[in-house]
């Protein structure tokens, strides 16, 4: 298109040798900022999570196109079919692979050099090639060897011992997050490493591999929590939803529901106080400031619980937010899309099929002025691209794309059949 933006990644091939989250959510994100992106998936069922569902995502025209978990992940890709278990298969990857600029995989530690399609063995003969490994324990240490899922990532990286109702109190026991976070925290933190190796490539021709791991992500954002225990030697505990350092910071109930007080500093909660017709409270040497009321929380929450229960929660948000106090609904996923604010976002959005049929979809919430994602791009069915992209990509002298598909090596639509 005349005068088109070019997008930030244009021209950038990432050949991407994962599944289910934590590596597809990091090249989704590439894909979004223009890579080429080229998933390799098995043939017969490809992503695992192409099979994680109901709930299953329709077109316009009523037609199945797979699970949502799978749509969540994988917009804008392209799917070439391959066993890589047979040799033909490795050999077609390798030959990818040096024409790629980008290797991400998750495979375990060591399950590809199996195969020759190992980090050693393609720097060898692409030195400029950007390797990205993801696994649950990293490629070196005790645990190297392990499987690791982002359930049990959240467990043994400490984030279940924060999360959660307190010791004490009904429902009281280790939560996990309700979304696959350690995955979607690793998938940005590949991302982020991916974009260096590229940078350091451009500057010195020189490539490196990445080595990922899930549980060093979630150990590296347990954030202000990690340097409590550390600054005094306890580890910290469940609060539900209450903060560990700063008061009134949780949900509390109003007459028809639950708001959140988010108060950062001194000046809002004077300010809440005041809306709250008790600006006393404000002045009492026990609730001046934020150390303070950290120290006496228990005297001061259930006054608070007292003077917010007795409005509604609309009548609380209009009032907090025209005295600049932070506060908020809590929202389902309906009314988060519902949202007036998330809409203006364009949060929402109808990524289209080949064959023009708008999906739903979830935006990017990147906003860059000059580069911006490309327009979303459905998640491509299992095989869609096979054709197309070994046609361009292999020396059809050394490749019979037929015969490969004839013995199982690769799988192909080629006009919407296999």
């Amino acid at each position: 298109m005349a005068g088109a933006t070019k997008s930030a990644l244009s021209g950038v091939r990432v050949l991407d040798l994962t599944r289910i989250l934590a590596g597809p959510w990091a090249t989704q994100i590439l894909a979004d900022l223009g890579a080429e992106v080229i998933k390799i998936e098995r043939p017969g069922t490809g992503d695992d999570t192409r099979q994680w569902g109901p709930p299953d995502v329709k077109d316009s025209g009523g037609r199945d196109r797979g699970a949502a978990y799978f749509h969540s992940a994988n917009r804008g890709k392209k799917s070439v079919s391959v066993d890589i278990s047979q040799p033909e298969g490795a050999q077609i990857i390798r030959e990818l692979a040096l024409q790629s600029d980008v290797v991400i995989e998750n495979f375990k530690v060591g399950g590809l050099a199996r195969y020759g399609l190992d980090h050693a063995s393609l720097r060898a003969l692409k030195p400029d090639l950007v390797y990205c490994s993801i696994t649950g324990f990293g490629q070196t240490g005790p645990y190297a060897d392990r499987a690791g899922y982002d359930f049990l990532i959240q467990a043994m990286g400490g984030l279940m011992s924060v999360t959660g109702q307190p010791d004490g109190t009904p429902g009281a026991e280790p939560m996990k997050v309700g979304v696959a976070l350690t995955d979607v925290l690793t998938g940005l933190y590949s991302v982020i490493g991916i974009l260096a190796a590229l940078r350091h490539r451009d500057a010195t021709g020189d490539g490196q591999h990445i080595d990922m791991a899930l549980l060093d992500v979630q150990v590296a954002t347990l954030a202000n929590q990690a340097l409590n225990y550390l600054a005094t030697g306890k580890s910290p505990g469940r609060l539900g939803n209450a903060h560990p350092s700063i008061v009134p910071y949780q949900a509390f109930a109003a007459s028809d529901g639950h708001v959140i007080l988010a108060i950062g500093n001194d000046g809002q909660f004077s300010r809440f106080c005041d809306v709250a017709g008790a600006p006393g409270l404000a002045d009492d040497p026990r609730f001046a400031t934020n150390p303070e009321r950290v120290r006496h929380r228990e005297t001061l929450i259930p006054i608070l619980k007292g003077l917010i229960s007795g409005r509604t929660m609309d009548d609380w948000i209009k009032a907090l937010n025209a005295a600049s106090v932070p506060v908020g609904p809590i929202n389902d996923i309906e009314r988060v899309f519902a949202d007036p604010h998330v809409q203006a976002r364009g949060m929402h959005t109808r990524p289209v099929t080949p064959e023009g049929e708008p999906l739903h979809g979830v935006a990017s919430p990147l906003k860059l002025s000059g580069t911006p994602p490309i327009e979303p791009r459905a998640a491509p069915e299992l095989g869609a691209d096979t054709w197309s992209v070994l046609s361009k990509h292999l020396d059809p002298d050394n490749h019979d794309l037929d015969a490969l598909a004839k013995n199982g090596v690769i799988f192909t639509l080629r006009d919407g059949t296999p």
